[in-house]
């Protein structure tokens, strides 16, 4: 079903409110600090906002629906770790970062394990986040416009290109403060448009004690205390969620990039707690929508447009804001849908940059740059970079697997391994560079193998368990050279 003129307006309005913020904010950037890192001053429950907002995108958003449908709840034991991870995070490596003088997340690897270990850090994060770029696009184009607007396919490379230019104006013109701004407003529209979805499947089955099946589905998956032959048990989405969250929340640009915009540990705890709380609201709202939007399809099958229901259960959610919303509820539920994958694209380009200017333009070049250059040439890769993800947008459709295993076999790819060496930075005393070069390069190869073991040696292995191996097998590889590197060095002395 077309959408309505209100729909139409509800969401340039939005695109063009994107658009006015980075031009606001790209008269109050005096310096690349400003540019890059807001000035270090932003305050912790936008820069919150605004982590929770880039980590969870489109892909998310769209694709926990779907899972409830197919598979159930079960992925939601998940969330059992969060607490856990905010422990971690706020008391071993926000002090352990902030009291660093740093720009780039890499610096401190140079510091600690060296210049080789900075470089190939520098490369994962690159590469993983051009790909969860990518992904966001594809995936927003093909998954979520196209079936809504009912277009035909060819469509979808416009879609991805004038979603990609928009993205790629308000955060190459206003840097961190434009991202983080646009990350708050994008969060509630997300909220927003999570809680009228729920409020319209309540509305069409008449009551919300219709959401939970009278008896557990068949093809549900049932609790699994561990189990490494099933997709989901509570063991292994404990451990993958804890190993996700703990090593992006200690390696990755877009994370290190928020402690550092606030002011403090203090602040970037706060930032940080804010973040993991807003993201397990969410998370419930959309665990509701799935359950609402599966009674939903056994009242309405044909909002599956002919398929099955494991076939087309990614596409419910996008269906039935096209074929069961109200005009102008299509437009907001919409917005919240650009919003996700805008502000993931937008906090991914800028961090991309960021990592791009000081870990080799700026370390590798010998002469000095002053500020307005520095913040031009951030802006000029800026641009760049969504170039780039747009057109690797087109080549992501060849991976197999639901919307949660793309995003795991592609943005989380090399999770593990990016965070190898500074596990061995902050926690290893003396920590050899070799070794952690060594345990670093070794990690992101078994995280290949794991990822892509059907496509490439038909085996399967569930995409939860590419964390946990990728890790300890750099975790192990690096410790044992660091302890056979320093008795050799310890027996030639």
């Amino acid at each position: 079903m077309p959408l309505s003129t209100i729909d139409w307006v509800i969401i340039i309005c939005y695109g063009i409110g994107m658009l006015l913020v980075g031009f606001y904010f790209s008269r109050k950037n005096k310096s690349a600090e400003d540019y890059l890192l807001g000035g270090r001053s932003m305050k912790s429950w936008k820069v919150g906002l605004s982590l929770f907002a880039t980590l969870f995108s489109a892909i998310t958003y769209l694709s926990i629906p779907g899972e409830v449908i197919k598979h159930g709840p079960m992925i939601f034991l998940m969330l059992t770790a969060l607490p856990f991870v905010y422990f971690i995070v706020a008391y071993f490596f926000i002090p352990f970062i902030m009291k660093l003088q740093i720009s780039s997340a890499y610096e401190l690897l140079e510091k600690k394990v060296g210049m080789p270990n900075r470089i190939i850090a520098s490369v994962y994060f690159l590469f993983m986040r051009f790909l969860w770029m990518s992904v966001i696009i594809f995936l927003v184009s093909q998954k979520i416009i196209i079936p809504i607007m009912g277009w035909p396919d060819e469509i979808a490379l416009l879609v991805s290109i004038v979603m990609g230019i928009i993205t790629i104006i308000y955060t190459s013109t206003g840097g961190l403060r434009s991202v983080v701004l646009t990350d708050v407003v994008q969060s509630f529209v997300l909220f927003g448009g999570t809680i009228l979805a729920i409020f319209m499947v309540r509305r069409e089955l008449g009551s919300a004690a219709s959401f939970l099946p009278a008896e557990w589905p068949g093809h549900w998956a049932g609790w699994v205390f561990f189990d490494t032959n099933v997709r989901v048990s509570f063991v292994t989405a404990f451990i993958s969620t804890f190993g996700w969250y703990v090593c992006t929340a200690g390696s990755d640009q877009m994370a290190i990039q928020r402690y550092l915009a606030t002011r403090d540990v203090k602040g970037a705890r706060k930032m940080f707690l804010s973040s993991i709380v807003t993201n397990i609201t969410v998370q419930l709202l959309l665990l509701v929508l799935g359950f609402g939007l599966y009674a939903y399809v056994k009242v309405h099958p044909e909002i599956l447009g002919g398929v099955s229901l494991q076939d087309g259960a990614d596409t419910v959610f996008p269906r039935f804001i096209a074929m069961a919303l109200p005009a102008g509820f299509s437009g907001l539920v919409l917005a919240g849908l650009l919003a996700a994958a805008m502000s993931s694209l937008s906090s991914g380009i800028n961090s991309s940059s960021l990592s791009i200017v000081d870990d080799f333009i700026l370390r590798l070049r010998n002469k000095t740059m002053n500020e307005q250059k520095k913040v031009r040439l951030a802006q000029k890769i800026s641009v760049l970079i969504g170039v780039l993800i747009v057109l690797m947008s087109l080549l992501i459709g060849n991976i197999r697997g639901n919307l949660l295993e793309l995003t795991h076999k592609t943005s989380n790819l090399f999770v593990a391994p990016l965070f190898v060496p500074f596990f061995m930075a902050m926690f290893v005393k003396n920590a050899s560079p070799k070794a952690t070069f060594t345990g670093t390069l070794l990690s992101g190869i078994a995280a290949i193998f794991v990822s892509f073991s059907s496509e490439l040696f038909d085996l399967y292995i569930s995409f939860l368990w590419i964390i946990p191996i990728s890790f300890a097998v750099g975790i192990v590889t690096s410790l044992a050279l660091n302890v056979s590197l320093f008795r050799n060095d310890h027996l030639n002395a």
